[in-house]
């Protein structure tokens, strides 16, 4: 599967970046609160470049504090809101829900863990919902539309994602590129990725399916029906129908064509830039 391949190389190029922040922020936290360790830490070396009881030093170890309690503050409020989210959205798929419709469409579809759930609602929706064991949620209106072979497209696509849990996946990027903003490649990472996992849950059901008929008629009719995606504010969801729509219809106009992952020359020149530093620092410590 070439988006698989492609959606996970962008995935581990933000985790890449994150994860060295991580560890470093978690050794200067624990020299300061048990001693000095050994291994190298780049805001330890920061600090140490000017001389204990100077302006400078000072200066540079409030910048230090700032910025980890910063990454923290970010950090626990975007996940604190998306649990009040969740849980909110949890709330009201639940008053929504339609017991008779779920339960036919898991039956008709062999859904064991009945992870379908059918909402009553006049919006065209088909989203997959939650983090650690998510679901497919459909709404009514979006299933009296579609023919049998569009509804399991459909339901293929959202499996996807569930497969996957690019939901998890999508929050994870956000997070990363909000805390490192000042690396332009972690937000290239975040913008494709959602490409990507619409390509590859596309793939996904075309395969499963053995023709992009389903699919595409399922696209084109939500596109007609001049679908809406909610901009109240909701927890993190992979949409059926999306901004990306424009690429997934030209990969299924012509499945031989390669759709570019753009990247900004400046986003790459300053990130590399960045991780040069990076690792001139780890050089000469």
């Amino acid at each position: 599967m070439v988006w698989k391949q492609k959606s996970t190389a962008v995935f581990g190029l933000a985790l890449f970046f994150a994860i060295i922040l991580f560890v470093q922020m978690g050794l200067y936290l624990l020299n300061n609160l048990i001693g000095p360790i050994e291994l190298f830490n780049i805001f330890i070396f920061c600090v140490s470049l000017f001389k204990p009881g100077t302006i400078g030093y000072y200066a540079v170890e409030v910048m230090v504090n700032t910025y980890i309690l910063y990454t923290v503050f970010i950090i626990s409020k975007m996940v604190a809101n998306q649990i009040v989210l969740l849980n909110s959205f949890r709330h009201k798929i639940q008053q929504w829900l339609n017991r008779n419709k779920t339960k036919e469409l898991n039956q008709r579809f062999n859904r064991n863990k009945n992870d379908i759930v059918v909402i009553n609602d006049k919006e065209l929706l088909a989203f997959t919902f939650g983090f650690w064991k998510p679901k497919i949620v459909l709404s009514t209106t979006l299933i009296d539309m579609l023919d049998s072979r569009e509804l399991e497209a459909v339901i293929y696509h959202e499996t996807s994602h569930q497969k996957y849990y690019d939901g998890l996946k999508v929050f994870i990027l956000q997070i990363i590129s909000e805390v490192m903003w000042y690396i332009p490649l972690t937000k290239w990472s975040y913008q494709n990725y959602r490409i990507l996992v619409e390509l590859v849950a596309d793939e996904f059901a075309i395969k499963r399916m053995g023709s992009e008929l389903g699919l595409g008629s399922a696209l084109l009719k939500l596109i007609k029906k001049q679908l809406k995606i909610n901009s109240n504010p909701a927890p993190a969801l992979v949409h059926f129908a999306d901004e990306t729509v424009d690429y997934r219809l030209k990969q299924l106009v012509d499945p031989q064509q390669t759709i570019p992952v753009k990247m900004q020359a400046g986003s790459v020149i300053i990130s590399l830039n960045i991780f040069v530093v990076i690792l001139l620092i780890l050089v000469i410590a």
